[in-house]
């Protein structure tokens, strides 16, 4: 078993529920919670979207929505105007490119304000169940700590990790990673002693 078969086992044996911790019905919802998360805890973005999605329950209504209302609506997750002004934006293109539909490609979501390749790759994978590879601040931290990559650019970790990764396992894996590093690997004082990759860690107490 090489290196990173043996990663993906013993991360799913440890979680072997791995999910997005942003609430969401649908794949506007979470594209949108997505870029509220931004510089904010996912914990804080749920409890700002239940009144948002109230007053604004579909793609129309966002797309209508007065920035300054969805502004006061999401403040406390902080660089609120650019995020209102993204999401009122996105919500348009969507309803006149997409006919209301949030897509299902890369390349379309790209298209959409706001969307980088992260947020994209979160949507694809969570929403759309499609092979991504979401690449956040633990995913950058943990594959440069076990060896996975020694890039520190996202969009190049994101190729490093697309050549390695079983496809049907890559969102998860990336779900788990994000678990891991909160319980285990944070930036700070990682607990290798109690770490479950510490035979394949290559920091194993060198952090």
């Amino acid at each position: 078993m090489n290196k990173i078969d043996v990663i993906i086992e013993k991360l799913e044996e440890l979680y072997p529920v791995a999910e997005c911790s942003l609430d969401y019905e649908n794949p506007l919802q979470l594209l949108i919670s997505t870029q509220l998360s931004a510089q904010c805890t996912d914990a804080r973005v749920n409890m700002v979207t239940p009144a948002l999605f109230a007053r604004f329950p579909d793609v129309k209504s966002f797309a209508e929505a007065d920035v300054t209302e969805v502004e006061e609506l999401i403040k406390s997750t902080g660089f609120y105007r650019n995020k209102a002004k993204n999401i009122v934006a996105c919500c348009q293109r969507i309803l006149s490119e997409y006919g209301g539909e949030v897509p299902d490609t890369m390349e379309d979501l790209l298209s959409l304000a706001g969307v980088g390749r992260k947020t994209a790759n979160l949507v694809l994978g969570d929403a759309f169940g499609k092979p991504s590879v979401v690449v956040d601040t633990h995913c950058i931290r943990l594959t440069n700590r076990l060896g996975l990559t020694k890039n520190k650019d996202p969009e190049k970790i994101e190729k490093d990790l697309w050549r390695i990764l079983p496809p049907e396992k890559s969102s998860a894996f990336c779900h788990r990673l994000v678990l891991h590093g909160r319980a285990v690997c944070p930036a700070r004082k990682p607990k290798c002693d109690q770490c479950v990759l510490g035979d394949v860690c290559p920091s194993k107490g060198r952090v």
